[in-house]
């Protein structure tokens, strides 16, 4: 007997088989008349045997024809249990234990929480916010959130978007010193900058820009 049946083949075969009827089970089925009846001669063709009685008033089972009927539903079934398996997975279950900045959760991920909890309710969501880098398998964080370049080589990133930032002062420390003009300002003025680092490791006080030229550019300045 030959082997790899096709599983759409065995749906029609059986349609046509329950109804005993060829243009009704096209009919049931939405294919042409003369599809349905190649399907299952090419079915017959594959077995080796005719599975079918055809008279111009009826059709019938072949004794080899109620076998496969009988052997095709239970491996339907499987069929449908296995994908309807496969189709719950991809509904999120479970618990998520994620860490991100807490910036960015306040102005972006709480907003749209409720939402995505709403859509998948078998899902328990842990929220960590964090502005040092963590260990995900150390701490057992499934994912974390982060801004700007991934360094260790190790992770596995994704991007999700961009987000805008600014350099910023306060008119209480610009009225303390000279308003810059030009980057070059920030040192011959004596600028000092609040310096925020992820890590006591990363002590570079730095002044980031992009000029008109779109490069990126960085000055170093005291803290």
């Amino acid at each position: 007997m030959a082997s790899n049946l096709d599983l759409a083949a065995l749906r029609v075969f059986l349609q046509v088989a329950e109804l005993a009827h060829f243009s009704r089970a096209a009919e049931e089925l939405g294919l042409p008349k003369g599809r349905v009846s190649q399907v299952v001669r090419d079915l017959e063709a594959q077995l080796g045997t005719r599975l079918f009685q055809r008279t111009t008033r009826r059709v019938s089972l072949t004794s080899d024809g109620e076998l496969l009927a009988e052997r095709a539903r239970a491996l339907l079934a499987d069929a449908g249990e296995i994908e309807a398996l496969f189709q719950q997975d991809q509904q999120l279950s479970g618990r998520l234990r994620v860490d991100m900045p807490v910036r960015l959760a306040l102005d972006a991920v709480m907003l749209a929480l409720p939402e995505f909890l709403a859509a998948h309710p078998g899902l328990t969501v842990e929220l960590s916010c964090t502005d040092r880098r963590v260990d995900l398998v150390e701490e057992g964080f499934d994912c974390v959130l982060r801004v700007g370049a991934v360094h260790d080589p190790l992770l596995v990133a994704r991007p999700l978007g961009q987000m805008r930032m600014v350099n910023v002062a306060s008119p209480g420390y610009l009225a303390s010193r000279s308003t810059p003009a030009t980057p070059d300002d920030l040192v011959s003025q004596g600028h000092h900058l609040v310096h925020y680092s992820q890590t006591w490791a990363d002590r570079r006080p730095r002044f980031d820009w992009i000029d008109a030229a779109g490069k990126e550019c960085t000055l170093t300045l005291p803290s």
